[in-house]
């Protein structure tokens, strides 16, 4: 092989769809994550939720978002389908900021912790393994995916205010 030759061609990353969305029933109190994620060449498609007892709705957005970004096996091409500008804003515009600043964000002319920080650190570990974009939708608009992980994450509230969790 001679030096003037290029490397092989690298391959495209496989492009997957992850619907998610949180929610909780008082703010804080039980609360409800769920995401769909859509591999669109092969078809496949799964759901998944889980709840936490005493969380926001913030926390919730956030850990579907966590969960269906850490139940991809292998570096993707992956578009976030979101109803949460908190949490597009977040991974694309104040994340690295926060980082910077060592996870504070300027507030009233001072320095204060950055609200849910272990969960944003957690993102921060999980969003350079992907090239990940974001898509915001707006809730409660009859968007399919987005309103199927409402009623599993509701549900899943549900199911933790009820004591069945």
């Amino acid at each position: 092989m001679s030096e003037s030759s290029s490397p092989p061609p690298r391959k495209a990353l496989p492009f997957v769809q992850l619907f998610t969305d949180g929610a909780c029933s008082g703010n804080p109190g039980p609360g409800g994550w769920a995401y769909i994620l859509r591999h669109p060449a092969s078809g496949t498609e799964r759901e998944v939720a889980g709840g936490m007892p005493d969380t926001t709705n913030n926390q919730m957005e956030l850990q579907a978002l966590i969960e269906g970004l850490q139940a991809l096996k292998s570096r993707s091409k992956v578009e976030v389908v979101t109803d949460s500008q908190y949490v597009a804003k977040g991974c694309q515009e104040w994340l690295p900021g926060w980082k910077k600043n060592g996870w504070r964000r300027k507030e009233s002319g001072g320095w204060k912790p950055v609200k849910n920080v272990e969960f944003w650190q957690k993102l921060d570990e999980l969003l350079p393994r992907h090239d990940v974009s974001f898509t915001v939708v707006r809730g409660h608009a009859g968007h399919p995916e987005n309103e199927r992980c409402d009623e599993l994450a509701v549900a899943e509230a549900q199911k933790i205010r009820e004591g069945r969790a």
